[in-house]
């Protein structure tokens, strides 16, 4: 027993290493820089926080890309559950696996792969286009690209398997007799759904939804390469800041207002849906 404690405490040296040294201290000289000067001159200062909110361009971009996250959050849920309830409840174990699997090809190739194949499929003389002109339903090619249908599907496709594997933990340990006895005793489909499934899967959603929801807020790809110049998304005003302007105390400002944002929407999500986060974690 003791031997087994000494392993662990030095297995967890290099985790607490990490966690230091590449999180807590990057992030508490971010903060710090996000209340000085872009000189280094001079001491505390609220400029660079004040300069969010005394340009329209970079509030309005801020709430977009929060709506934005929380549409794609709720629609991620809506196409993910039915393909979780499929795969754990409907099709056999066998099947399920394989097509599991599947599911997880788009974290084979990355990120930046995956978008440019959306860029081959919706583009001007991209597939869809081709095979729409080939059958003549179209005589000239749909603008597919670069607008905020392109980016939201690119969003979509990413962070669909982190919701959906969540949902797909937790019904698993769903008793089935549990719906049996339900629809023996009259419950409709519906009401089963209602007040079976949905409260008990509700941890795999809230997890899910946290996921998705930081994973699609933080995105810079996706909205930067299918969204085009038409989208306004608050990650590329935080590159800009950082890599284009050299403003890093602007950036460390406007990246720690990102940071509090999807804090404060997941802290209202969860007051809302009545779940605690230990249990989500669980």
């Amino acid at each position: 027993m003791e031997n087994n404690k000494k392993v662990f405490y030095i297995l967890l040296i290099p985790v607490l290493l990490w966690l230091v040294f590449l999180i807590i201290v990057p992030h508490i000289e971010l903060l710090v820089s996000s209340f000085k000067p872009n000189s280094g001159d001079g001491g505390f200062t609220l400029e660079n926080y004040q300069a969010f909110f005394s340009d329209k361009i970079y509030w309005k971009t801020f709430i977009n890309t929060t709506l934005y996250a929380i549409g794609v959050t709720l629609l991620s849920f809506a196409v993910s559950f039915p393909i979780a309830f499929y795969l754990t409840k409907v099709v056999s174990p066998k099947y399920a696996s394989f097509l599991t699997l599947l599911l997880l090809i788009p974290l084979w190739i990355g990120e930046l792969v995956t978008i440019y194949g959306w860029v081959t499929l919706l583009g001007d003389n991209g597939v869809i286009n081709e095979f729409l002109k080939y059958i003549g339903v179209i005589d000239k090619p749909l603008h597919l690209l670069y607008n905020n249908i392109s980016m939201t599907i690119g969003l979509l496709y990413m962070s669909m398997l982190f919701m959906i594997v969540p949902i797909m933990t937790t019904l698993e340990s769903l008793d089935d007799s549990m719906i049996e006895a339900a629809s023996d005793l009259g419950a409709s489909k519906l009401t089963i759904f209602r007040r079976i499934i949905i409260p008990h899967s509700m941890p795999g959603i809230i997890n899910g939804s946290i996921i998705v929801f930081m994973l699609v807020i933080g995105d810079y790809v996706a909205p930067n390469i299918l969204g085009g110049k038409s989208s306004l998304w608050f990650t590329e005003q935080i590159y800009n800041q950082f890599l284009s302007t050299f403003n890093w105390s602007q950036g460390a400002a406007f990246g720690f207002l990102l940071l509090g944002i999807s804090s404060a929407t997941i802290w209202v999500a969860l007051r809302l849906s009545g779940q605690k986060l230990d249990k989500v974690g669980e």
